[in-house]
């Protein structure tokens, strides 16, 4: 997943982003109903002091918002992921080294 900044995107294009984030959240704003220019005008105010980044994976080509937070601990598991997963073909390498030699 890769941060998409702010000033990539057309004005058009980063409305409809919002828009689509939006509408596809149905999140609850309290007691009273939140318009959607409202609604609109918050995260875009977000997006501009960095609490939400714009990301777009690759693998399933989405593009989303995230909390800075949540972006983060995305970053952190994949990179552990990764990590682990290279100390597992390591290991495999070394083992299949020790094999050839005891040959």
């Amino acid at each position: 997943m890769i941060e998409i900044p702010l000033d990539r995107l057309s004005p058009e294009i980063l409305k409809a982003v919002i828009e689509e984030f939006v509408l596809r959240e149905g999140t609850d704003y309290g007691v009273s109903e939140t318009s959607m220019d409202s609604k609109i005008i918050q995260v875009r105010r977000q997006l501009d002091r960095g609490d939400v980044l714009i990301t777009f994976d690759p693998g399933t080509e989405n593009c989303t918002l995230l909390t800075r937070h949540q972006f983060t601990r995305y970053v952190l598991e994949h990179e552990s992921a990764s990590a682990g997963e290279n100390s597992y073909e390591d290991y495999s390498q070394l083992a299949n080294q020790d094999n050839q030699s005891n040959d």
